[in-house]
C-alpha cells in the first residue's frame, strides 16, 4: 500500500511545476525566476537521471522521469522569456 501511495506522489509532485510555467506564460516573463537556480536544479536532475534510470526502485525511477520532463519544460519557458525579453530591450534602444 505504501509503495502505491509513494508511486502516486512521485507522479503528482512534479506537476507542481505546471502552475509555475502557467504563471510565466500568463505574465510573459520569467524575471522572478533565478536563471542560476533553475539551471542548477536542472543540471542536478540530469546528473541524477542515469542512476535513477538504472534503479530497480519504480518510485525513484518514475519520479525522476516525470520530474526531469516537467522541469525541462520549466527551463524551456524560462529561457524563452529571457531571450524574448532581452531581444525586446535591444529593440527599444
Amino acid at each position: 500500500m505504501t509503495k502505491k501511495i509513494a508511486l502516486i506522489a512521485a507522479i503528482i509532485l512534479p506537476f507542481w511545476n505546471i502552475p509555475l510555467i502557467a504563471r510565466m506564460i500568463k505574465r510573459r516573463s520569467s524575471a522572478d525566476i533565478s536563471l542560476h537556480w533553475a539551471l542548477g536544479v536542472w543540471i542536478c536532475f540530469i546528473l541524477m537521471a542515469p542512476e535513477a534510470f538504472k534503479s530497480s526502485d519504480l518510485v525513484w525511477k518514475t519520479f525522476n522521469i516525470v520530474n526531469l520532463a516537467l522541469f525541462s519544460l520549466v527551463i524551456v519557458v524560462v529561457l524563452f522569456y529571457r531571450k524574448k525579453n532581452s531581444s525586446q530591450k535591444t529593440n527599444l534602444k
